[in-house]
């Protein structure tokens, strides 16, 4: 048994400011998220994606880096009372063949990440397989711990959050790149470059602000996005592509 200590509120911003998109890193001092207890299972050690994976990952030393980066990028600091942190009690991490990449399921008691070791096989040859496994590792650890409007939110945007957390992170592949020529919600990459630009326009507690309010049932995208930036999610997505070009 630890002894309990007192620790202060992180000021956090009442309001939507424009602001450069930068942060600094926490420091060895900041206090720490709870970290769910974190599992893995494997299906087959013989699998040559996971041997890929046990020779590029360090466990449990990556996991607990990429899960520390998505709740920073979503919630602050488990001190800042603007935002509601999810209690998830764990964490198992499967690595199986499938085809696909890979998906998260289960309750907040016990989520599941299932990483496709077919794919790893694959990617190997190609790639920085070390930076592309964590990055798709913190994808998915953001859809444990991300909000989503009480399950109506559009996929699209809850999987562009992901990414956008991939991509602050510095995690983001190099095929990767910014598209007007879709939808605003057309998700992954597309969607993560489109919230980067809201940062950039409203402040770094933009895409916080919007996670947490996703935390009641999604009210529509043009309430949405006029309560948090006073714009149509129309008006916005215009004013995106327009800098694509500029």
């Amino acid at each position: 048994m630890t002894a309990e200590t007192t620790i202060a509120p992180t000021p956090c911003p009442a309001q939507v400011q424009p602001a450069p998109a930068t942060e600094s890193p926490p420091s060895s001092a900041s206090p720490s998220f709870p970290t769910p207890k974190l599992r893995i299972e494997i299906d087959d050690l013989n699998d040559s994606g996971t041997a890929v994976f046990l020779s590029h990952i360090s466990l449990p030393a990556d996991f607990n880096t990429a899960v520390a980066t998505v709740l920073r990028h979503l919630y602050l600091s488990p001190t800042c009372r603007a935002y509601h942190t999810p209690s998830i009690g764990a964490v198992t991490l499967h690595l199986r063949a499938f085809d696909g990449v890979a998906y998260t399921t289960g309750p907040a008691a016990h989520k599941e990440i299932h990483l496709s070791t077919s794919y790893i096989t694959a990617r190997a040859p190609h790639v920085d397989i070390a930076h592309e496994i964590r990055g798709v590792l913190t994808h998915e650890l953001v859809h444990v711990f991300q909000h989503n409007g009480k399950g109506k939110c559009p996929g699209g945007f809850i999987e562009g959050v992901a990414d956008w957390v991939r991509l602050k992170a510095g995690l983001q592949p190099p095929h990767w790149t910014k598209h007007g020529d879709c939808d605003w919600d057309a998700g992954y990459e597309r969607t993560g470059y489109f919230l980067e630009f809201l940062e950039g326009k409203f402040g770094p507690e933009i895409v916080r602000k919007m996670n947490e309010r996703l935390t009641a049932e999604w009210d529509g995208e043009e309430l949405f996005f006029m309560a948090l930036c006073g714009k149509t999610v129309g008006e916005l997505w215009d004013e995106y592509k327009q800098s694509l070009s500029s």
